[in-house]
Parts: C-alpha cells; sequence; structure tokens
C-alpha cells in the first residue's frame, strides 16, 4: 500500500529518532565539542556523484543480507504551480505503474525476490521510492529504480493516467472521511498565505486532477526526475567501490534534466487567527499551528525539545495540567514538523466531554506562556535529552524503510547538501541550555498562529479553492557541465532476476527457569545496545468471558499509570529519565508487559518494570481519568468506519455469549468500561498476571550468565496470591457458521465512501492447516498484487486499497476482508469482492502456478530481511510461545512453504464458504442501501455501531 503523506505520527518519529542517528548525547552542560566527538562516527558514510548529477551516498552495515535502496527526488507539493496541485502525489503513483522495459506492475519483480519495507511516499518538499532487497537482488532494484528514471514516459498513456488518477482521488476520499479528516488542509490554507508554496495540501485538489492531461503529467515528470535532480542511498551489505560500479552501469545513461529555480520563501509571518468548523466527530478537538524555523537550523531542534516539555509524553507539562490535573481533556501533543522552507510546530487537544472548549484554550495559553516566558527548568530539559538519546540510539537498528538510515541519509542530502546533517542536529540537541530553548519558545512561538476547534457536528465537504488555468510549462535546457555515460545493460532482455539468495537465520533461542517458575527465552541481538523484553501472559480478552468487557485491556493498560513508590506521574519521569520505553497489554488469547532498556540502565530499567508487573498501584483517581479517556476512545472508534465495523463483525461471526464476541480492538463498551471497579482490576491481576505458567522473552545485548540474576533479583521471589484460573483459551468453544450469508448495515450520513468488511470463521492458528491457508489467502487479498487489490484499485480504481487477512487465535481464527470504496461504487464493489471469492473458492479461478510461486519468492525470499530488528524476532518468539510452536518453527514454516503444490492451495481455499459471509457496509444509508439490498446477497439489516437493529 503506497503511502501519499508522511502521517504526523510518523513524521513525529522521523524527526526525533531516525533523522538524528545515534550518538551517546552529553547532558545539556556539556561542552559541545562533547556532543561532537560522541557524533563523528555516526552512521558513517561515503559519497560520490555520477558524471550526469546522481549524488549517491553509501552506508555499510553487515548485520543482515539486505541492502536498502533509498531514492529521493527533490520534489513535492511545494513545487505545484497554481493549477497544477497534486501533480507530485500521483506522479508517486504513476511511477509505480510500470516503465518502458518493465510493463505491469512495479511492486512484482520485488514480490518474487522478497523484498521488505517497499512503499514511496510524497510530501511537501519531496517524493521518495524505498525498498529492502536481499543483496543478491540489488542489480534488479538498481534496474527497476534507473528505468522509471529514464524510461518512464513511453509507458504512460490516458489509461494509465485515469486508473491512478482514480486512486489518489480515492484516496484523498478515503482521508476526508474519517473523523477529523479535513483538519490538516484547513490548518495549511491559514497557517501558509496564499502564494506560499505549503498552502495548498499535498494530495491535491479534485479539479486540478480532473484537470491534469497526459501532456502536462509528462511534462512534470520532465522537469523534476532526472538524476540531477535526485539522491540514491544505499546502505547494508554494501561497500562503496560495488555501488560505484552498479550505480553507474545502470543510471549513468540517464541524461540530466533541467536545472530549475527553486522555490523561495520561508516561515511565514502573520496575524493570530483562529477558525471554528463541524465534523463528525465523537469530541471537540483543539489544534494550534505555528510556522517556525525551517530544517536544518538549530532552533528547530530547540523547538523541539520544547514540544517534547511541553507534550510530547505523558509527564509533559500539558499532559500534568489539562490530564492530571484538571481533567480538561482526554489527551493533549505538541510536535514539530520539520520541512525544507518552514517546519510547523502543532499543539493539540482531546477535549472531555462535558468540558467548554474555551476552557481547554485558556490552559493551553496558560501553559504556553508560562513555557515560552521562562523555558524548561533543567530537570525538564534533561529529560528530554535522554529521551532523544535513548530514541536514536533504538532507531539506528533499522537501515532501511520509512525512517531508516537510508532516510536519515537522503532526507539530509536533499534539504541540506550534507547528508550528514543529523550530527549537527543531535550536538545542538545535547549542547541545548535552559536559555537557548526558552529563547527559541519566545522567537517563535509568539503572535501568528492559527487555531481550529473541531466541533461535533454534520460534516460538510471542503470547498475546493478556485483553479486558475495553469501557465505554460517551458523547460530550459539541461546544463551543458552534466554528461552521460556508456552502459553495458540490454534493457530489452528485461528485469535481471538473481540466482540465487541469502540464507534464512534467526537466533539461537536459549533458555531458562526463574525460581518463581517463568520460563525465560533470550534471543541475542548486539545491533545496538538495547534489550527488550516481553513478559507472556495467560488471559488476554478471552478472559472476560463472565466478566465486565475490556477488563483485560483496562487492566493492563492500568500496569504503568503508577507503581510500588511511584504515582502516575513520578513513574513516567522516572522511565523517561532512565531512556526506557515500558508498557502492557492485551490480545484476544493473552496480555503481555514490554521493556525496552538501554544497555546501561538495564539494572534500573528493570527494577521498574518489576514493579509495573508486581506492584500496580490502581489509585482510584487514575482509574477514573483513563477510564475517561478510554470512554472518548470507544467513540472515536465508532466514529471511523472501519473500527465501527470492526467492533460489530466479531458478535456476529461467533454469536452473543462467546469469548471472542467481543470488539476486537478489546475496548469493551461504554457500559462496561463505566462499571468497571479497582476491585475488578485487582482481581484480573491477581489472577492473570502471575509468574507461574507465564514467558520472559529477553532479546538485545545481553547473555544468561547476565540477564538471569538480574531477573532472579527482581523477579524470583514473585508469587501468584490466587489459584490458577480453570479455564483456558486452548479450549474455546467452536462456533457453527451462519446458515447463510448476510448483510448488516451502519449508517454514516454524508460519508464520501463505504467501508466493506467481510467475515468469517477459520480453524485455529494452532491447527494443522493454518499455513497452507493463509499461503491461500495471500494469493486473493493478502499482497498488493493479489486478486482483491488489483480489481478495486489497479482495474477499476473504486478503492484506495482492497485486502483480506486472518487475525491469530487459539480458537476459531476471524478471516476478513475490506475495502473502503467511492460511495457511488458500493454495490458495485461488494458485487466484485463476492465475486472474487466464489470463483477462487468454487475453483472457477482457481490458484495459478504463477501466483503460488510468486507469493512463495516472496515468503521465503523474504525472511533474511525479515529478521533485521529485535522487535521483528521478539514478534516471532511471542508466537511460537503463545501457539506451542517449536523453536525452529521459522525454518520448519519455511520448508512448508518451499513444499506447497497449487492443488494444495486450491484445496485450501475452500475453507471459505461464500454462501455463509456475514457483511457490514458502513456508508450513507440513503446511497447504499437500495443498491445493496438489490444484490440480493441475504438477508439485509440496519444495525448501529454497537450491533444493535435500529428502528425505522
Amino acid at each position: 500500500m503506497r503511502i501519499a503523506r508522511t502521517p504526523l505520527a510518523a513524521a513525529l518519529v522521523l524527526a526525533m529518532s531516525t533523522s538524528f542517528g545515534v550518538a551517546a548525547l552529553a547532558p545539556a552542560e556539556a561542552a559541545t565539542n562533547a556532543a561532537s566527538s560522541a557524533t563523528e562516527s555516526l552512521i558513517p558514510y561515503e559519497e560520490f556523484t555520477l558524471p550526469n548529477g546522481l549524488r549517491v551516498v553509501v552506508h555499510t552495515d553487515r548485520k543482515a543480507p539486505i541492502v536498502a535502496v533509498n531514492i529521493w527526488y527533490h520534489v513535492g507539493s511545494k513545487d505545484e504551480p497554481a493549477g497544477r496541485s497534486g501533480f507530485a502525489h500521483l506522479f508517486e503513483h504513476l511511477m509505480f505503474n510500470g516503465s518502458e522495459n518493465h510493463r505491469g506492475e512495479y511492486f512484482e519483480p520485488f514480490e518474487l525476490v522478497g523484498a521488505t519495507d517497499m512503499n514511496g511516499t510524497t510530501w511537501l518538499d519531496r517524493t521518495n521510492y524505498f525498498q529492502n532487497v536481499p543483496t543478491t537482488a540489488l542489480d534488479l532494484a538498481l534496474w527497476m529504480e534507473s528505468d522509471r528514471m529514464g524510461h518512464l514516459l513511453g509507458a504512460i498513456d490516458q489509461k494509465v493516467l485515469d486508473e491512478q488518477r482514480g486512486v489518489v482521488q480515492n484516496e484523498k476520499r478515503q482521508g476526508e472521511n474519517q473523523p477529523y479528516g479535513q483538519a490538516d488542509d484547513l490548518i495549511y490554507r491559514a497557517l501558509y498565505p496564499k502564494g506560499h508554496p505549503y498552502h495548498h495540501s499535498t494530495i491535491g485538489s479534485m479539479n486540478d486532477l480532473n484537470a491534469a492531461s497526459l501532456e502536462d503529467v509528462k511534462q512534470w515528470f520532465r522537469a523534476w526526475y532526472g538524476p540531477n535532480n535526485a539522491v540514491l542511498v544505499l546502505a547494508g551489505d554494501i561497500d562503496v567501490a560495488t555501488a560505484k560500479e552498479k550505480v553507474t552501469r545502470y543510471f549513468g545513461d540517464i541524461p540530466a534534466g533541467p536545472t530549475l529555480d527553486r522555490t523561495q520563501a520561508g516561515p511565514a509571518k502573520r496575524q493570530t487567527t483562529r477558525e471554528t468548523m463541524e465534523d463528525k466527530v465523537p469530541q471537540a478537538r483543539i489544534y494550534r499551528a505555528w510556522s517556525v524555523e525551517r530544517y536544518g537550523k538549530p532552533d528547530l531542534e530547540r523547538l523541539q525539545l520544547l514540544a517534547q516539555v511541553l507534550g510530547g509524553s505523558k509527564s509533559s507539562r500539558l499532559d500534568r495540567r489539562l490530564v492530571f490535573q484538571d481533567k480538561l481533556a482526554d489527551r493533549v501533543s505538541a510536535y514539530v514538523l520539520p520541512f525544507e522552507l518552514a517546519s510547523t510546530f502543532y499543539v493539540s487537544a482531546d477535549v472531555r466531554q462535558g468540558v467548554d472548549p474555551a476552557q481547554v484554550e485558556k490552559a493551553l495559553d496558560e501553559e504556553i506562556a508560562r513555557l515560552v516566558a521562562e523555558g524548561p527548568t533543567a530537570e525538564e530539559l534533561h529529560q528530554a535529552q535522554a529521551m532523544v538519546k535513548a530514541s536514536v540510539v533504538r532507531g539506528v537498528e533499522r537501515i532501511g524503510g520509512f525512517g531508516g538510515k537510508a532516510d536519515a541519509l537522503a532526507e539530509c542530502t536533499v534539504y541540506t547538501g550534507d547528508p550528514g546533517c543529523f550530527r549537527q542536529s543531535l550536538e545542538v540537541f545535547a549542547s541545548a541550555t535552559v536559555d537557548d530553548v526558552r529563547k527559541a519558545g519566545s522567537t517563535w512561538l509568539g503572535e501568528g498562529s492559527h487555531t481550529l476547534v473541531v466541533l461535533p457536528g454534520e460534516r460538510a465537504a471542503l470547498e475546493e479553492e478556485p483553479s486558475p488555468t495553469p501557465a505554460p510549462f517551458n523547460l530550459p535546457r539541461p546544463d551543458r557541465k552534466y554528461k552521460t555515460v556508456k552502459t553495458s545493460v540490454d534493457r530489452s532482455k528485461g528485469v535481471p532476476m538473481p540466482e540465487s539468495f541469502p540464507d534464512l537465520k534467526f537466533p539461537a533461542l536459549e533458555r531458562a527457569t526463574l525460581g518463581n517458575g517463568t520460563q525465560v527465552i533470550l534471543a541475542r541481538r548486539d545491533a545496538v545496545p538495547v534489550v527488550q523484553m516481553s513478559y507472556e501472559f495467560k488471559g488476554g480478552f478471552f478472559a472476560d468471558h463472565g466478566r465486565k468487557l475490556g477488563t483485560s485491556s483496562f487492566t493492563m493498560s492500568m500496569l504503568d499509570e503508577g507503581a510500588g513508590e511511584l504515582d502516575a506521574l513520578g513513574f513516567a519521569n522516572r522511565v523517561e529519565a532512565l531512556g526506557a520505553s515500558v508498557g502492557a497489554g492485551a490480545a484476544l488469547d493473552g496480555g503481555n508487559a514490554y521493556l525496552s532498556a538501554l544497555k546501561e540502565n538495564l539494572d534500573e530499567s528493570l527494577a521498574l518494570f518489576a514493579d509495573m508487573i508486581r506492584r500496580p498501584r490502581f489509585e482510584q483517581k487514575e482509574i477514573d481519568r483513563v477510564r475517561a479517556t478510554w470512554l472518548a476512545g470507544i467513540a472515536q472508534e465508532k466514529a471511523r468506519p472501519n473500527g465501527a465495523a470492526q467492533r460489530v463483525l466479531p458478535p456476529l461471526l461467533y454469536g452473543k455469549g462467546h469469548p471472542y464476541a467481543i470488539p476486537f480492538s478489546g475496548t469493551g463498551t461504554e457500559e462496561s468500561i463505566a462499571s468497571l471497579t479497582r476491585a475488578d482490576l485487582q482481581a484480573f491481576h491477581a489472577q492473570w498476571v502471575r509468574p507461574d505458567g507465564a514467558t520472559l522473552i529477553v532479546v538485545g545485548d545481553t547473555t544468561l550468565d547476565e540477564i538471569v540474576p538480574l531477573l532472579e533479583r527482581h523477579f524470583g521471589d514473585w508469587k501468584a496470591s490466587t489459584p490458577a484460573p480453570e479455564i483456558s483459551a486452548d479450549n474455546i468453544p467452536p462456533v457453527e457458521r451462519p446458515k447463510s450469508a448476510a448483510v448488516y448495515l451502519i449508517d454514516q450520513p454524508g460519508a464520501v465512501q463505504a467501508t466493506i468488511l467481510a467475515g468469517q470463521v477459520v480453524p485455529s492458528t494452532k491447527d494443522p492447516s493454518t499455513v497452507v491457508f493463509d499461503f491461500a489467502n495471500s494469493v486473493l487479498g493478502g499482497e498488493f498484487s493479489s486478486r482483491l487489490n488489483m480489481n478495486l484499485r489497479e482495474d477499476k480504481h473504486w478503492a484506495y486499497g482492497a485486502y483480506s487477512f486472518t487475525q491469530g487465535a487459539l480458537g476459531q481464527r476471524p478471516w476478513m476482508a475490506f475495502a473502503p470504496v467511492q460511495i457511488d461504487k458500493t454495490a458495485e464493489a461488494l458485487a466484485e469482492l463476492d465475486r472474487e471469492v466464489r470463483e477462487y473458492v468454487a475453483g472457477h479461478k482457481p490458484p495459478t502456478e504463477a501466483e503460488v510461486s510468486k507469493i512463495q519468492a516472496t515468503e521465503i525470499r523474504s525472511l533474511p530481511g525479515a529478521y533485521e530488528t529485535g522487535r521483528a524476532v521478539l514478534g516471532t518468539i511471542g508466537g511460537i510461545v503463545r501457539y506451542d510452536r517449536p523453536d525452529d518453527w521459522v525454518f520448519q514454516r519455511k520448508a512448508m512453504i518451499e513444499g506447497l503444490s497449487v492443488d494444495q492451495v486450491k484445496q485450501a481455499a475452500t475453507t471459505l464458504d461464500p454462501d455463509k459471509l456475514v457483511w457490514v457496509v458502513v456508508g450513507d444509508l440513503k446511497q447504499v442501501e437500495q443498491p445493496v439490498r438489490s444484490l440480493e446477497l441475504g438477508p439485509v439489516q440496519v444495525i448501529d455501531a454497537d450491533g444493535n437493529p435500529v428502528k425505522r
């Protein structure tokens, strides 16, 4: 699935972590040269530039046999002239649709070699494409990237343009159909005045997209996608000599494009403004934004530290005041989105039910003004710096993908010309003083903000600004300094496929048993000085059976809301000061508590982790606070089309009274959460969070000799206080499928899309058929190039994506297919989904040899790169524990997939019964009800977001 623009949360992670590499940050009072020496060897790289202007940066990291290929084009929505909004993002999609020497889907060759973390994104200043490939497939990746850089235009015709334009427009509808989905567009329109390159949205206007002609988009490509406007980063199992030879061979003969004048603009100087809008949202939300310093300037890093102190964590000032103390808001945040010309400083608050938004604004004003006037305390600053340090230590483990080391190098090169600019950023972080941060806040967070208040009400379509007729786009000739070199590549031979692939490697699992009965599993990983652990408990959502729904999730979420001698804020402060990350949660069949600790602080972090698990405080005031936020979250869940559908589907699949007949989010219902008591939480904790029968998984830079004594010190004397539960997820009662298909409709008046969900129970994850059924599902809807997505997205462009999947379960698993589709194609899309499933299951369109071979290649060849991070290893071991799999499960599963035949996959597809599917459709009933009824798929019933029949 292609990302059109960076999600805000991901952008914040990128800004605060991977883009700034890893270093041992010095305290704020340390000299700048100490920070400088700590960053000198940070993400070492070499670089060279081809005669045609392509700049190449190489970082060697041999820990896995994969190479991250990341190419950034220095063009984004800021470069779009009036009347051509959305062109950069539209071209991101067009460049995934094949090239002159590879007609067809761009993903297909990469799926055959097991590429991972493959995608492309567009934002204000850049367009990027990235993939991690096995080392032996590097030639393939470079051939593909160079073919779409140098040989694309012949593959773009009117049909391709119309197809991808439709996909983009459905992506736009999908975003605007979500609660608060129009807010960003309004904020940027107001914050950056008309004429500023950040004024319009990256995804563009429907009018401009509809007006785009074939020649318009081809001229756009000629302008911006030449080698002299790109940076290629290769990171991983690669060296500069190999990179120079291969990149020259594949890219050297591509002519340079024109050198265009860069947009000149900076942070917007403006008056303070405010705006109010209504939307179909469950609670009011306040946004405040400022246009601030651009990327690469020291004040930007200082503002990020200020944002961390203001609203970046549970212990921040806004959290303490608005969430903990005054209980005015359910959630608050503050963060900075860094851009090339000007960055944006955001503050947001979800207003608690019954609270006047004006009261929340007043408190925001007071806290922002106080921090800007006085600056942070020395303790707050040091804690913020510790969190940056911890984030970058963890972030440096990933070489590629969205936000990996390759991204950091490319971003710095494109925005500043210096691939290592993150080193200077880290030096600013490390050496920042209280006065530095105060001055940055005073300089940038004064007059000139824009406030948007989103209130519950009816959603109105966001009116598009007028689209002027674009001026002629005449391009200058390329600069004569750029040259091409001859190449030996014969592109008529097609994509160079590798003849061999790296072997799968998975760390050996070492075992021990603690004095409390807990089994310990260790997988050693020393790529970064971090130790991660997950204490795996039985229980989970199924254990809510006979209890109030949501008890398991709510109890586990309360473990880090104060423990031992520390209250909720004290505990959060201590965790952050250590650079640790802790949390706990529940899933369908179990719960877990999680710790990520810097090696240097392992013992102290373990002490907190043990308190969290063994001695949670469950203070009533914190229960009441979290409860209010939880209830708001349930309302938010119901307001999201997919969230509403997934709340009502499980009870329809399993029948009321079944342990799995619950919202699969685990959040429970408003009634059940409202009635939870402290005694309920204590009882669940005593019964299910216990050492006997539990497993503690440890992954990271440690040994059994080192870690077991530490674990014994903190957990060895822990004994369960109650008898073990008699019920088990292993004996979840089976259910019968319904006698016939049925359709359930949920009304969402004014929706511009409908969300379609189909579901059915299939055998347990522990069933021997699991591997082959999951494989059969991949053919149908589990991959980008699978049948459902190729139909609804790529062929008919009625949806941004259509997929199917199963969720792991010890009882019968839920299989689901979903597609958010444009509202006027709801019935047609539903009919297509039904047809695809029927023809596949009945054998009218059985799996082909090519499909099976492709999925086998994807599954098997992606394995060497799948376990690049400790978190990935931890998750896999968690599955081994929960489903009683052997230690060599990853190798056994690989062998099973290698041995699958087409007939086995065909037989596995018959697990599904299209005559007994349960369909849920969320959309505007005035537009979808009658067309859906006319399909006669089965009885049609209108229900609400709680699954109750609607009287009409």
